[in-house]
C-alpha cells in the first residue's frame, strides 16, 4: 500500500516538473520573440 502511494507521488512530482518546464519554455519563447521583434526594428 505504501509503495502504491509513493508511485503516485512520484508521478505527480514528474507531472509538476514537466508543467514547470513547459511554462518556463513558453515564457522564454515569448521573451525571445519580443526581443527579436525589438532588434529587427
Amino acid at each position: 500500500m505504501g509503495k502504491q502511494k509513493n508511485n503516485s507521488h512520484d508521478y505527480n512530482l514528474k507531472g509538476t516538473l514537466i508543467s514547470v518546464f513547459v511554462i518556463g519554455f513558453v515564457i522564454i519563447a515569448m521573451w525571445s520573440s519580443a526581443y527579436a521583434i525589438y532588434i529587427s526594428r
